[in-house]
Parts: structure tokens; sequence; C-alpha cells
């Protein structure tokens, strides 16, 4: 394998003047790629497991590694695992769609009008410190034992983090970028859309990213109290079931899953997406 040269503007030769190039082993570029160290990270965090399971020696207060995998695997094999988690996955791509888009639609009411921004901000007071799960009770009153409980408290869950960062991320816009906009006459959603939504991506993504992770953990803690509830449900259902019977390793296929899908959506959805616009616009490294 060919060294690689990277810049390295840090280090003097000899003479005394500094060397801008360095020769990377093969090793140390196979190192330099981050996902080769998040790899390494999660080994090591799957060897501590086990062996803290196997010196605990307690299956039923923590299980070992390999316990838990053959149980994930054995619930694959049968499509349950499967079908909890698709039933999950389709309530909470309904819940994050309708609530990115009304924190969309709210966030432009407020960067176009000024009412519109008293209002944002008067809701995200009251309403973002307010634990979605807290709304769960209400929701099974309001929507019963459905979708429409699940769906209600995921769009609290995500509408307030994604409105807050994007409008955040408008502000953010330089005075520069913005008369460019007033340059070409771009007014109303064609100045948002052209002009605002392009310059704030990065502070957007992160809103996204954050209301995802909102929405998940959300969705898991409420298909807790629907298992409880109505005997049905998703993942978090799975979870509760086999936690019944005292299947501890089942419950922990179950919490690896969820961790399993969060890193999945995580580094392919959104690394995919920053990816294509921000990094390819130059606007992050």
């Amino acid at each position: 394998m060919q060294p690689t040269i990277i810049m390295r503007p840090d280090i003097p030769d000899a003479t005394g003047k500094v060397d801008l190039q360095v020769r990377l082993s093969g090793l140390e570029l196979f190192w330099s790629h981050g996902a080769v160290r998040k790899t390494f990270i999660l080994l090591v965090l799957a060897a501590v497991w086990e062996i803290y399971a196997r010196v605990l020696g307690n299956p039923l207060l923590f299980p070992t590694l390999t316990d838990t995998l053959i149980s994930l695997w054995s619930s694959v094999l049968n499509g349950v695992l499967f079908e909890r988690t698709w039933a999950s996955l389709k309530i909470l791509v309904l819940g994050y769609g309708v609530g990115v888009l009304l924190a969309s639609a709210l966030t432009i009411l407020a960067i176009n009008t000024r009412l519109g921004t008293d209002l944002l901000e008067t809701l995200t007071a009251t309403f973002n410190p307010l634990p979605a799960i807290a709304l769960l009770p209400l929701a099974l009153i309001w929507f019963g034992l459905g979708i429409g409980s699940l769906v209600f408290v995921l769009v609290h869950s995500v509408m307030w983090a994604v409105a807050l960062n994007t409008h955040s991320g408008f502000r953010s816009v330089s005075p520069t970028i913005r008369m460019v906009g007033c340059n070409y006459e771009l007014k109303g959603l064609r100045y948002v859309f052209k002009i605002l939504v392009p310059a704030a991506f990065p502070t957007i993504l992160t809103g996204l990213k954050i209301g995802w992770a909102f929405a998940w953990r959300t969705l898991i803690a409420a298909e807790l109290v629907f298992g409880v509830s109505s005997g049905q449900g998703g993942l978090g259902w799975y979870i509760f079931e086999n936690r019944n019977i005292l299947d501890i390793p089942a419950v922990f296929a179950g919490l690896l899953m969820v961790i399993v899908i969060g890193l999945v959506i995580e580094n392919l959805i959104f690394k995919t997406i920053e990816r294509s616009t921000i990094q390819k616009w130059g606007v992050q490294n």
C-alpha cells in the first residue's frame, strides 16, 4: 500500500522550515476513517457488556451479549421482531412527518411576520418544556387507544425542536445573503426556500435530528403504556411483553433493536443528507 500524503503545517523540518506534508502508513490511514474508530468503540462496548454479564452471573438481572444476540436472531427468524419494528416505524414516520410540516408552517409564518414570531415564541415557551409523554393520558381520552394518540404525542415531541432550530437558523443568516434575495426580488415562499433554507440548512438538519431522537424515544415509551392498556403495539410492547414473562434476553434484544435503528437512521439517512447538501455546498467540512 502506497503511503498517503496529508497536509501538516505545524511541523518544521531539519532546516527550520515548515514541512507541509507528512506520509501516513497504511494503519494510520485505516485509523483515520471515522467509521473505523466508531466500529472500534462499539466493539469495546460489546466486550465490556459480555465480560460484565459473565462476571455478574445473573441472567435475570443482566444477560450476556451472546444470549441477547441469540434471542434477537430467534425473534428475527420467527418474524415477531420485524412485525413489531415495522408497526413502530410506520407510526414514527407519520408522526414525524406531521410534526415537521407543522413546524415548517409555523416557522415560515414567524420569519415573514412579527405576529408569527410572537406566536412561535409564545407557543414554544409554553409547550416545549412539557414532556410529550405527559400528554399521553389526555391523548388517550381525546383519541382513544389507537394510532391517533401516538401521533399526537409524536407531533408534540417533534414540532417544537424543529421549529426552534429552524427559526434560529433563519435568523442567523447573514445580511449579505439576505440582500442577494432582495436583489433578485424574491419574496414569500420563494425567498424562504431559495435563500433562507440553503443558508440555514445545517441548523435545520440539527433540529431534524433532535426531533427524530425525541420522537423515537417518546414512541417507545408510549408503546409501553399502550401495551399495558390494550395489549398491542410495536417495539415498546415487545419489550414490555417479554419483561412480564421474565425473558430478559428478549428484553435486551428489543432494546438493542431500538439502538440499532437509531444508529442506522443517524449514520445512513442523516449522514447521506448531510453529505449531499451542506458538505457539497461547502457549508461544512
